[in-house]
């Protein structure tokens, strides 16, 4: 029943209807979901051939009630005399005070076996839990090493994350980002390995004694169980002129290859609050803007055609982006591939300022700003959708995107983005010294 529940969820039915296919109540399809994280607590695939299958066990118990002897199981089904005696010997049901074979109880005897429970790596090696777990939920921290604690969640009850509610903020690298690191923080130690899918086992798996459940909620979905993900859309506006749509954008931006050539949206929050976030496309790295409410938010009635006081308006955004992107060498400030929001209408006036170049992605095509739009999805672990974004400072966003640039990436060979930015960084201020030589 198990395995056939496993394979309809594997078919993608839901758990009340797979329930329903394996003659099962909802609850019993529930738990049984639960328990297993959303992943298969049983091998789903048919058995190699070197065991007896499910198929065969019934086929000797039919045997068995007309009287067969062992050889003549074992001729019919192709298998040795001594396979088939060590199976009755071994598996049959000896609860009704007399040996009787049924294949249900053969089948969970062998499976029972089979199993040889191994202690988790994790829960045998202290020093790689500690590693794992701090990268998991390790403290968001400041430039000074101080602790930014961030927003109080809510307790976690074995649910999804809170849905347009606050949550913890911690390190969050992913399993995959954890487990590819350790190959370059320790080289040489083989006894700090372990694969991204044992993480998330013992995540999700109850029973493995190895990570708490609830740390589930510092994984960047925050879900409690493997599901699918839904993904959203961007919205389009008609401000963008023929000169600065993104087909006349430079040929060397699609490659990666040039450093310099950036991609930017907003997040957006309640109370009309915002946050800019500006990434650069060949390391990954991530800028956040900090855009607080202008003076009189609240209290001054709205003017029509007058400054937008929210923090995002025209005026107010680009002015900060602005300040942030001049910091930059010009080498590394080339393009900014923007979303279509009216927040960046002044973008002539920003290219004046900065020298930067400014791109609009078509209408409904979040993929052409892949980069930024994954961040987004990152970012929203520490600033979810429904919540105040003003509350946070300066230097508060400024430590969480130094924290999403010290997670290492996969694209980059399992460097962070700061440490690959900060090579870009030098190679542009050797050239910047070349030049005035």
């Amino acid at each position: 029943m198990v395995r056939e529940f496993w394979r309809r969820i594997a078919e993608g039915l839901s758990t009340a209807d797979a329930a329903e296919a394996c003659g099962v109540s909802e609850p019993v399809g529930s738990r049984l979901f639960r328990q297993g994280g959303g992943m298969p607590s049983v091998e789903l695939e048919p058995g190699s051939g070197r065991y007896l299958s499910f198929a065969e066990r019934e086929e000797i118990a039919l045997a068995r009630q007309r009287g067969e002897g062992v050889r003549d199981i074992a001729a019919m089904l192709g298998r040795s005399p001594a396979t088939i005696s060590r199976e009755l010997e071994r598996n049959s049901a000896t609860r009704s005070g007399r040996v009787v074979y049924r294949a249900s109880v053969a089948q969970w005897k062998a499976e029972s076996r089979a199993r040889r429970p191994k202690t988790a790596k994790l829960v045998a090696n202290p020093r790689l839990h500690a590693y794992v777990q701090d990268r998991l939920s390790g403290a968001v921290r400041a430039e000074d090493g101080s602790v930014v604690t961030g927003p109080v969640p809510r307790e976690w009850k074995g649910r999804n994350k809170p849905r347009r509610q606050d949550r913890r903020w911690v390190s969050a690298w992913s399993p995959e980002q954890i487990a590819n690191r350790l190959k370059l923080d320790f080289p040489d130690d083989e006894t700090m390995r372990i694969s991204h899918e044992a993480i998330y086992q013992a995540l999700f798996i109850q029973g493995r004694g190895a990570l708490k459940r609830e740390l589930v909620a510092c994984l960047r979905t925050g879900r409690a169980l493997r599901v699918p993900r839904a993904r959203s859309h961007g919205k389009a506006s008609g401000h963008v002129c023929a000169e600065v749509v993104i087909s006349q954008r430079p040929a060397e931006v699609e490659d990666r290859a040039v450093p310099g050539h950036w991609e930017g949206d907003l997040i957006i929050g309640a109370q009309r609050s915002a946050i800019g976030t500006v990434v650069e496309r060949t390391s990954r790295f991530t800028m956040l803007v900090h855009l607080p409410r202008m003076a009189g938010y609240g209290i001054e009635p709205r003017v029509k055609n007058g400054p937008a006081l929210g923090g995002y308006g025209a005026e107010a955004m680009r002015q900060a982006l602005a300040a942030q992107v001049s910091e930059l060498p010009l080498l590394l400030r080339q393009s900014l591939t923007w979303d279509r929001g009216k927040e960046l209408a002044q973008h002539a006036q920003f290219t004046m300022d900065t020298g930067t170049a400014v791109f609009f992605a078509d209408p409904h095509s979040p993929w052409q700003r892949g980069t930024n739009e994954n961040s987004n999805g990152l970012l929203r672990q520490y600033f979810p959708k429904g919540t105040d974004l003003a509350r946070w400072d300066a230097s508060e966003i400024a430590a969480v995107a130094a924290t999403l640039n010290a997670r290492p990436r996969k694209v980059l060979g399992w460097r962070t983005p700061a440490e690959v930015f900060d090579e870009l960084l030098l190679s542009a201020q050797q050239a910047g010294v070349a030049t005035t030589d």
